[in-house]
């Protein structure tokens, strides 16, 4: 069996302050049971990176992304995003012997409250504003289905009580990299900055 070569894309963790003070909500997106890739599934705003997504980079794949990104999460849910407010944090490439895979680059990005989000109802069918805690019950309890990516992610933010909490974390904490031997996350050679001190 012939292996795939994963298509480059994007996604954003976008988050907020929650209601009760001490927590933040994230922005979650449900599929359209009808996508091949992740149908039905609950996840973050992405997708692939476009080959107009590379115009003005030098090819340099870490650039696109954020355009990516930024252009992904406006197309999905309405919001508009910079790409100076995204913090790269991971970098997930589907197995293989899939029939469809994709190495994704994760940022965060902190939004206000009163940020309103509009779903294409086509692609896009509904989100939700949770807690990385509430959505990792309702995946357990089969309420809804999340990727494994979007899930440990949500593990890896679920203490966090504020978005400044997030943010600061996201500098800090070393970009995480599945597998930890990917071919397909050279860092330095896709344009990706050394990290500035906190």
């Amino acid at each position: 069996m012939t292996e795939i070569t994963p298509v480059p894309a994007a996604t954003v963790v976008v988050a907020r302050d929650g209601e009760d003070g001490d927590s933040i909500e994230v922005l979650l997106l449900r599929r359209n049971s009808k996508l091949v890739f992740h149908g039905g599934h609950w996840v973050f705003p992405g997708g692939r990176i476009d080959s107009t997504d590379f115009d003005g980079h030098d090819g340099l794949e870490y650039k696109a992304a954020l355009r990516a990104a930024v252009r992904e999460t406006q197309e999905e849910a309405g919001l508009t995003i910079a790409e100076e407010a995204l913090i790269h944090t991971a970098h997930w490439t589907t197995p293989p012997h899939l029939p469809r895979r994709f190495c994704t680059w994760f940022f965060m990005c902190g939004l206000d409250r009163e940020t309103a989000v509009t779903v294409d109802n086509q692609e896009i069918l509904e989100h939700r504003w949770i807690t990385p805690s509430k959505a990792l019950a309702a995946a357990k309890d089969e309420e809804i289905v999340l990727p494994q990516p979007t899930k440990e992610t949500l593990k890896d933010i679920a203490s966090l009580a504020s978005v400044a909490a997030l943010l600061t974390w996201a500098r800090a904490t070393p970009v995480h990299v599945f597998p930890d031997d990917s071919p397909f996350y050279s860092p330095l050679e896709m344009g990706v900055e050394a990290p500035q001190p906190c």
